[in-house]
Protein backbone atom coordinates (compact mmCIF):
# COMPACT_ATOMS: atom_id res chain seq x y z
CA UNK A 1 0.00 0.00 0.00
CA UNK A 2 1.72 3.68 -1.06
CA UNK A 3 1.85 5.79 2.05
CA UNK A 4 0.82 9.63 0.73
CA UNK A 5 4.05 11.74 0.82
CA UNK A 6 3.79 14.71 2.60
CA UNK A 7 4.77 17.04 -0.44
CA UNK A 8 1.49 15.72 -2.00
CA UNK A 9 -0.78 16.78 0.92
CA UNK A 10 1.10 19.73 1.19
CA UNK A 11 0.39 20.61 -2.37
CA UNK A 12 -2.99 19.59 -2.56
CA UNK A 13 -3.83 21.55 0.10
CA UNK A 14 -2.49 24.46 -1.67
CA UNK A 15 -4.91 23.84 -4.18
CA UNK A 16 -7.85 23.34 -2.23
CA UNK A 17 -7.09 26.74 -0.43
CA UNK A 18 -6.89 28.22 -3.63
CA UNK A 19 -10.54 27.02 -4.52
CA UNK A 20 -11.60 27.85 -1.20
CA UNK A 21 -10.47 31.36 -1.38
CA UNK A 22 -12.41 32.16 -4.85
CA UNK A 23 -15.50 30.57 -4.06
CA UNK A 24 -15.02 33.53 -1.05
CA UNK A 25 -13.91 36.41 -3.61
CA UNK A 26 -16.93 35.62 -5.46
CA UNK A 27 -18.91 38.31 -4.26
CA UNK A 28 -16.35 40.71 -5.22
CA UNK A 29 -15.93 39.18 -8.69
CA UNK A 30 -17.40 42.34 -10.40
CA UNK A 31 -15.51 44.48 -12.39
CA UNK A 32 -12.94 46.39 -11.79
CA UNK A 33 -11.81 43.16 -10.31
CA UNK A 34 -12.91 40.44 -12.54
CA UNK A 35 -10.85 37.66 -13.00
CA UNK A 36 -8.45 38.80 -10.38
CA UNK A 37 -8.13 35.03 -8.64
CA UNK A 38 -5.78 32.10 -7.76
CA UNK A 39 -7.17 29.56 -10.47
CA UNK A 40 -3.89 30.30 -12.86
CA UNK A 41 -1.67 30.42 -10.28
CA UNK A 42 -3.75 27.22 -9.48
CA UNK A 43 -3.22 25.68 -12.63
CA UNK A 44 0.78 26.31 -13.09
CA UNK A 45 1.73 25.40 -9.12
CA UNK A 46 -0.14 22.06 -10.18
CA UNK A 47 1.48 21.48 -13.28
CA UNK A 48 5.06 22.85 -11.69
CA UNK A 49 5.41 20.65 -8.73
CA UNK A 50 3.41 17.51 -8.65
CA UNK A 51 5.57 15.17 -10.14
CA UNK A 52 2.75 12.45 -11.24
CA UNK A 53 0.84 13.87 -14.15
CA UNK A 54 -2.34 12.67 -13.05
CA UNK A 55 -2.26 14.33 -10.41
CA UNK A 56 -1.10 17.83 -11.82
CA UNK A 57 -4.29 18.04 -13.97
CA UNK A 58 -6.48 16.42 -11.78
CA UNK A 59 -6.08 18.50 -8.45
CA UNK A 60 -6.40 22.30 -10.12
CA UNK A 61 -8.85 21.04 -12.48
CA UNK A 62 -11.07 19.46 -10.22
CA UNK A 63 -10.92 22.28 -7.79
CA UNK A 64 -12.17 24.77 -10.43
CA UNK A 65 -14.84 22.24 -12.03
CA UNK A 66 -16.18 21.78 -8.20
CA UNK A 67 -15.50 25.57 -7.81
CA UNK A 68 -17.89 26.20 -10.71
CA UNK A 69 -20.45 23.84 -9.89
CA UNK A 70 -20.89 26.10 -6.58
CA UNK A 71 -20.05 29.59 -8.16
CA UNK A 72 -22.82 28.42 -10.89
CA UNK A 73 -25.39 27.66 -8.21
CA UNK A 74 -25.04 30.46 -5.64
CA UNK A 75 -23.94 33.32 -7.40
CA UNK A 76 -24.62 33.01 -11.71
CA UNK A 77 -27.58 30.55 -12.56
CA UNK A 78 -29.08 30.14 -9.45
CA UNK A 79 -29.67 26.38 -9.87
CA UNK A 80 -26.96 23.68 -10.43
CA UNK A 81 -25.05 24.01 -13.69
CA UNK A 82 -22.71 21.38 -14.08
CA UNK A 83 -21.16 22.81 -17.74
CA UNK A 84 -22.23 25.81 -19.02
CA UNK A 85 -21.35 27.27 -22.95
CA UNK A 86 -18.21 27.29 -23.41
CA UNK A 87 -16.75 25.22 -20.85
CA UNK A 88 -14.59 23.14 -23.03
CA UNK A 89 -12.59 26.26 -24.05
CA UNK A 90 -12.25 27.48 -20.72
CA UNK A 91 -11.11 24.37 -19.38
CA UNK A 92 -8.61 23.74 -22.54
CA UNK A 93 -7.35 27.03 -21.94
CA UNK A 94 -6.83 25.48 -18.30
CA UNK A 95 -5.04 21.89 -19.33
CA UNK A 96 -3.06 24.49 -21.48
CA UNK A 97 -1.85 26.21 -18.15
CA UNK A 98 -0.98 23.47 -16.15
CA UNK A 99 1.05 22.28 -19.33
CA UNK A 100 2.96 25.54 -18.91
CA UNK A 101 3.52 24.55 -15.28
CA UNK A 102 4.81 21.22 -16.26
CA UNK A 103 8.03 23.04 -18.52
CA UNK A 104 9.01 25.06 -15.35
CA UNK A 105 12.02 22.62 -14.75
CA UNK A 106 13.63 25.23 -12.00
CA UNK A 107 11.75 27.42 -10.10
CA UNK A 108 12.60 30.81 -10.30
CA UNK A 109 11.57 34.32 -10.06
CA UNK A 110 12.00 34.80 -14.32
CA UNK A 111 10.54 31.50 -14.68
CA UNK A 112 6.93 31.84 -12.74
CA UNK A 113 7.01 35.65 -14.33
CA UNK A 114 7.08 34.04 -17.79
CA UNK A 115 4.51 30.90 -16.88
CA UNK A 116 2.15 34.10 -15.25
CA UNK A 117 2.13 35.88 -18.53
CA UNK A 118 1.89 32.81 -20.73
CA UNK A 119 -1.23 31.36 -19.19
CA UNK A 120 -2.83 34.67 -19.06
CA UNK A 121 -2.13 35.41 -22.73
CA UNK A 122 -3.46 31.74 -23.47
CA UNK A 123 -6.38 31.70 -21.40
CA UNK A 124 -7.47 34.97 -23.20
CA UNK A 125 -7.36 33.81 -26.76
CA UNK A 126 -8.82 30.38 -25.94
CA UNK A 127 -11.47 30.77 -24.05
CA UNK A 128 -12.52 34.40 -25.61
CA UNK A 129 -12.32 32.39 -28.77
CA UNK A 130 -14.54 30.02 -27.20
CA UNK A 131 -17.56 33.41 -26.54
CA UNK A 132 -17.31 33.53 -30.12
CA UNK A 133 -17.96 30.34 -31.28
CA UNK A 134 -20.35 29.97 -28.31
CA UNK A 135 -22.63 32.72 -29.82
CA UNK A 136 -21.50 34.96 -26.78
CA UNK A 137 -22.81 38.43 -26.68
CA UNK A 138 -21.31 41.63 -27.39
CA UNK A 139 -21.74 43.72 -24.65
CA UNK A 140 -21.59 46.99 -26.67
CA UNK A 141 -24.38 45.89 -28.99
CA UNK A 142 -26.47 43.40 -26.98
CA UNK A 143 -25.70 41.07 -30.39
CA UNK A 144 -24.18 37.96 -30.73
CA UNK A 145 -20.20 38.62 -31.63
CA UNK A 146 -20.42 38.11 -35.75
CA UNK A 147 -18.51 35.17 -36.70
CA UNK A 148 -15.67 36.62 -38.66
CA UNK A 149 -12.30 38.19 -37.67
CA UNK A 150 -13.34 41.49 -37.09
CA UNK A 151 -16.09 39.67 -34.06
CA UNK A 152 -12.71 37.97 -33.16
CA UNK A 153 -10.85 40.63 -33.13
CA UNK A 154 -13.65 42.71 -31.28
CA UNK A 155 -14.24 39.77 -28.62
CA UNK A 156 -10.73 40.09 -27.86
CA UNK A 157 -10.61 43.79 -27.35
CA UNK A 158 -13.60 43.47 -25.01
CA UNK A 159 -11.85 41.04 -22.75
CA UNK A 160 -8.63 43.05 -22.61
CA UNK A 161 -9.29 44.07 -19.24
CA UNK A 162 -10.03 40.82 -17.96
CA UNK A 163 -7.07 39.16 -19.14
CA UNK A 164 -5.16 41.79 -17.48
CA UNK A 165 -6.79 41.28 -14.50
CA UNK A 166 -6.14 37.48 -15.18
CA UNK A 167 -2.70 38.74 -15.16
CA UNK A 168 -2.01 40.40 -12.33
CA UNK A 169 -3.86 37.85 -10.05
CA UNK A 170 -1.19 35.06 -11.83
CA UNK A 171 1.55 37.38 -10.90
CA UNK A 172 0.44 38.32 -6.89
CA UNK A 173 -1.33 34.72 -6.19
CA UNK A 174 2.47 32.73 -8.34
CA UNK A 175 4.25 35.09 -5.90
CA UNK A 176 2.21 33.70 -3.07
CA UNK A 177 1.69 30.19 -4.09
CA UNK A 178 5.58 29.34 -5.23
CA UNK A 179 7.51 31.41 -2.94
CA UNK A 180 5.58 30.10 0.11
CA UNK A 181 6.32 26.43 -0.97
CA UNK A 182 10.10 27.30 -1.84
CA UNK A 183 10.50 28.36 1.26
CA UNK A 184 8.77 25.49 3.18
CA UNK A 185 10.83 23.23 1.19
CA UNK A 186 13.86 24.74 2.41
CA UNK A 187 12.59 24.31 5.92
CA UNK A 188 10.78 21.03 5.80
CA UNK A 189 13.25 18.74 3.39
CA UNK A 190 10.56 16.15 3.72
CA UNK A 191 8.14 18.31 1.19
CA UNK A 192 11.29 18.11 -1.35
CA UNK A 193 10.95 15.76 -4.34
CA UNK A 194 11.48 12.19 -3.77
CA UNK A 195 11.61 10.27 -6.85
CA UNK A 196 12.47 6.75 -5.96
CA UNK A 197 14.01 4.47 -9.56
Amino acid sequence: MNKIQPRTIVLGLFIILAALYRLLLADNAQLPFSNFTPIGAMALFGGCYFYNKGKAFAFPLLSLWIGDIFLNRYWYFDEWVIFYDGFAWVYASFLGMVLIGRFIKKVSVISVVLSAVSAALLHWLVSDLGVLLSGGTDVTTGLPYTRDLEGLLKCYYLAIPYMQNMLVGNLVYCALFFGVFELLQKRYPALKLQVVS
